[in-house]
């Protein structure tokens, strides 16, 4: 009988604890963090394409253009650009039309330059070793890392701030944070509303526009719990 007298007590206590624990009055908003900054880097995706009925000559095309793609990058310094392959592949393809096999080789390079006004000197000097194709160019910031870190900061305290415009009107206060989740996508779109676009001599006396960069906006969404006092 005692045996059953003290479970019930803990099991009571137990529900009343949780039950304590559930009526701590609280609030929960969400806060957001917006940094938009100039990009000063770039990473360049290339390929080198080649296809023909015989796989040796196909892969020896391929293998030829991307040795003076990678003797052509070499000029380059560690400081201005870095690349490395990212992809190599030689398949077989059949044509149903002309009931023929062809074989197809490829390889892609991604480059990471850190000197956005080599842009254009290396687009072309690229192609003019024979790369046929750029797949991707995507502008990042060399202060990414700081401003990632800038961003969290500023959601935080946007959250922080909405809590405090719903309490205070109420005669309360916000108190410590007991819950706070990142909803953030970890993707940072390209803004190009007042973009300016970079110029590069094409001789002594005219320019030309060749790239749009805009911005990149850092985007950071916050949801916080704070305990009300």
């Amino acid at each position: 009988m005692k045996k059953i007298v003290v479970l019930l007590f803990l099991v009571s206590q137990t529900f009343i604890q949780a039950q304590e624990i559930k009526q701590i009055p609280q609030i929960s908003v969400n806060g957001q963090g917006k940094i938009k900054v100039v990009p000063d880097r770039a990473v360049i995706t290339i390929g080198i394409q080649n296809s023909g009925k015989d796989a040796k000559t196909v892969k020896n095309e391929n293998d030829i253009t991307a040795d003076k793609v990678i003797k052509f990058l070499k000029k380059y310094e560690a400081k201005t650009a870095e690349y490395k392959t990212t992809q190599v592949s030689l398949n077989q393809v059949y044509d149903h039309q002309k009931k023929q096999t062809n074989y197809q080789a490829s390889q892609t390079i991604t480059i990471a330059l850190k000197d956005l006004s080599k842009y254009d000197e290396m687009i072309i000097g690229l192609m003019g070793q024979g790369v046929n194709r750029i797949s991707n160019v995507e502008f990042k910031s060399s202060k990414m890392t700081e401003l990632e870190a800038q961003a969290r900061k500023e959601a935080v305290l946007d959250a922080k701030k909405k809590a405090e415009d719903f309490t205070s009107p109420l005669g309360q206060k916000v108190g410590k944070a007991i819950q706070i989740n990142d909803n953030s996508a970890g993707y940072f779109p390209p803004m190009y509303k007042n973009a300016y676009a970079m110029e590069m001599a094409q001789d002594s006396d005219a320019n030309r526009e060749t790239i749009a960069i805009g911005e990149i906006e850092i985007l950071v969404n916050v949801s916080v719990s704070f305990i009300l006092e």
